[in-house]
């Protein structure tokens, strides 16, 4: 799982493609959905928005 901003939400993506070799479940950051996990992207030190996931 990675937490990351727009910008790098491609890199994420590629992440998840090279490292499972299958296509990644991309959701977006929201209160509901995930109120404990607004924290920083894992690439840069901005807000979190996506998770990128296998």
């Amino acid at each position: 799982m990675i937490k990351c901003c727009e910008e790098h939400v491609d890199v994420a993506i590629d992440t998840i493609v090279d490292e499972y070799e299958v296509a990644p479940k991309i959701d977006k950051i929201s209160v509901d959905n995930y109120p404990e996990l607004f924290t920083t992207c894992e690439y840069c030190e901005k807000n979190a928005v996506y998770i990128v996931s296998n």
